[in-house]
């Protein structure tokens, strides 16, 4: 079941809201709030799987509330007002209804939200039967498993990254941040050599002073706030003169 909040400061559009999540399966709502301000509360001291808020209230608006919260959960807003739509989808929601909307339409987002929400599940608990690590990926509308073994570099971009591999000429494109799957990753395995690269470590065919040669042949720079960490790691692998 995915926890949830409903928030609107409209007692009819709360009921509404509150009637179309009490109507999907898959949602359990924990509380309606009738502000933003009382589901800050809430927040502070529950943790919830998705919130359906509206955007525009009193004292906090929808928006803020948002951004407020160091680690968000799912997210869709509602709201009256059309030139909110780009602001949303750069506050990384889910999705956006614009008001009056219909139990249609609160399903497509439902729906989207489960389909977030499983893919988190994924990533976090994946493992392969052999005991190697695995993580899952969502690209392209579908779940992709990558073997961690098989990561050669990881390319940061902006919002995406590109997950080069071993095993697959194209690499894997996806919209995470990179300091978000480096923690995901075995330190003594990747080390990030660049704000833009990651690398596995078992790659590295050469070194030179500013660049890393890896086994498929491409070469990556060291940024200059990596290079110590960097060198600390090649000096205690490092035999000869």
């Amino acid at each position: 079941m995915i926890s949830c909040l409903a928030i609107d400061d409209e007692p009819l559009a709360l009921r509404q809201l509150t009637s179309y999540i009490q109507k999907v399966p898959f949602l359990s709502l924990r509380q309606s709030c009738h502000s933003a301000l009382e589901a800050a509360e809430i927040l502070r001291s529950e943790v919830v799987d998705a919130i359906f808020v509206d955007i525009n209230m009193p004292d906090l608006n929808g928006m803020d509330l948002v951004k407020s919260l160091a680690v968000p959960p799912l997210i869709v807003f509602t709201t009256a007002y059309s030139e909110y739509a780009i602001e949303s989808y750069k506050a990384n929601a889910v999705d956006y209804l614009l008001k009056p909307f219909g139990f249609d339409d609160f399903l497509r987002a439902a729906a989207k939200v489960k389909e977030q929400s499983d893919m988190r599940a994924a990533i976090s608990s994946a493992k392969e039967p052999d005991g190697n690590d695995a993580l899952f990926f969502k690209t392209d509308f579908k779940i992709i498993r990558v073997s961690v073994k098989s990561i050669v570099y990881v390319e940061g971009m902006s919002e995406y990254l590109k997950i080069h591999t071993d095993d697959s000429a194209e690499p894997v494109v996806v919209f995470l941040s990179i300091k978000r799957l480096e923690e995901r990753l075995p330190s003594e395995m990747f080390m990030r050599i660049h704000k833009s690269y990651l690398i596995n470590l078992n790659s590295i065919r050469e070194v030179t002073k500013n660049h890393v040669l890896l086994q498929n042949g491409k070469s990556l720079p060291i940024g200059d706030l990596y290079k110590d960490t960097f060198k600390n790691y090649l000096d205690k692998k490092f035999l000869g003169r």
